[in-house]
């Protein structure tokens, strides 16, 4: 099997878990980081946020000399065939994606491209569709020189936080948006070794497939809320007993789809809340109507506020609230865009002082966020429910399960519905 001289450019969760699995595949890897403090971290053998497995191929790679970090992108990307492009794409004020990085990670890697070589820029940071061929390839064209020979791909990733390890070495599928025959021959032989299904497809299609797949889960988390809303307001409905009966359907048996079909606090992290909106802002550029999209993006703007008005409805604004779970979701530390600080927020806004809070991972990535939400951190949950007056669980730890059945007179509060 072939194997490549790779540059992976922004190590987070997406690009060091490219860089290490490339690595895994047998391909030499340098992984670029400019923040220092993170580059330093992840030379020395440590992961700067909580996945399992990832640690190990880290210290792995490190070792046997396949993966090397650094903060020169030039120097990487001259050595290199490939560079992976796996900067932050945020959404700005009015939810389109901001190509700001991206386009700067091409301008500090451009001049590798001078001695004439064959090169492959792959676009692995999420994008809407369309921004491939009409946004990154004329932003190539305008700064190449003609004797430049330079492929463009996109490679959408389906890493979950909690798995993105199994799920990039044992992936189920790899997408990749590709209109040139040559990039095409590189990116087939690049994942060769790990022998999993490959998709080539149009640019477009690429980057559509991402937010097909990321849309459909936003909208299958808000269309459950939405059913746990109007269950409570009929009233007499074993609402977590009916989803769980619900998942007994044999076409969910096989597959892990049922944990996006469950009420909740609403959707998190970094994808799902950013790609909404992003394929959101680009449907009112092409005059397309996306109502069920607007009403998920809508729904779960406001779960926030549903869950702080059930905790405020059953407390008094001087009770003592333990809140259980500051990630987005268990098995992550993964705090960004978490409904819990928007939980807190509320009911700071509404005099609530008192907030004692525990998550088995975030504590400290809480802290450091949300610095503007004044709460005191307990180092386990059994502390919680003994100092606080009510207990709301807002994410769902499976340490979790068991807290009501040892702490069995205080009142509860379930976001999750995981009692």
């Amino acid at each position: 099997m072939e194997q490549y001289t790779v540059t992976v450019i922004g190590l987070g969760f997406v690009g060091l878990t490219t860089a290490l699995g490339l690595a895994e595949a047998g391909h030499r890897v340098y992984g670029v980081e400019k923040e220092p403090a993170r580059l330093a971290q992840i030379q020395a053998g440590q992961l700067p946020f909580a996945e399992p497995n990832l640690d190990k191929a880290l210290v792995r790679h490190l070792a046997n000399g396949k993966f090397q970090a650094t903060n020169n992108a030039l120097t990487a990307a001259t050595a290199s065939q490939i560079i992976f492009l796996c900067v932050g794409t945020p959404c700005g004020d009015d939810g389109a994606a901001d190509l700001q990085y991206l386009r700067q990670a091409i301008d500090d890697t451009l001049a590798a491209f001078t001695d004439g070589q064959y090169r492959l820029y792959v676009v692995k940071s999420t994008v809407p569709p369309g921004t491939t061929k009409r946004a990154i390839a004329p932003y190539l064209a305008e700064h190449q020189t003609p004797a430049m020979q330079i492929g463009l791909v996109n490679n959408p990733e389906f890493l979950r936080e909690g798995y993105c390890w199994q799920d990039f070495i044992q992936a189920d599928r790899i997408v990749c948006g590709c209109e040139d025959e040559e990039a095409e021959k590189i990116m087939r032989a690049l994942y060769a070794p790990l022998a999993i299904p490959f998709h080539s497809v149009s640019l477009n299609t690429g980057e559509y497939i991402k937010y097909l797949s990321n849309s459909m889960l936003a909208a299958m988390i808000s269309f459950a809320n939405e059913m746990a809303l109007l269950g409570e307001a009929i009233g007499d409905i074993e609402i977590a007993r009916a989803f769980r009966i619900l998942h007994e359907d044999r076409r969910w048996a096989d597959g892990s789809m049922k944990s996006y079909v469950y009420p909740g606090c609403g959707y998190g992290g970094y994808c799902l809340p950013k790609d909404t909106k992003a394929l959101q802002a680009q449907a009112k550029i092409y005059h397309a109507e996306t109502k069920i999209l607007d009403q998920v993006i809508a729904l779960n703007e406001q779960m926030a506020d549903k869950v702080a008005k059930r905790i405020m409805a059953q407390t008094k604004a001087t009770d003592r609230i333990g809140i259980l779970g500051l990630s987005f979701k268990p098995n992550s530390d993964d705090v960004r865009d978490t409904p819990a600080a928007k939980v807190i927020a509320l009911l700071q806004e509404n005099g609530y002082q008192e907030i004692m809070v525990y998550d088995p991972a975030a504590n400290g990535l809480f802290a450091e966020k949300y610095p503007q939400l004044k709460v005191s951190y307990y180092s386990n949950a059994e502390d919680v429910c003994h100092d606080a007056d009510i207990v709301v669980i807002l994410t769902a730890w499976s340490e979790f399960r068991e807290i009501r059945d040892k702490i069995r007179r205080k009142p509860f509060i379930d976001g999750r519905y995981l009692l």
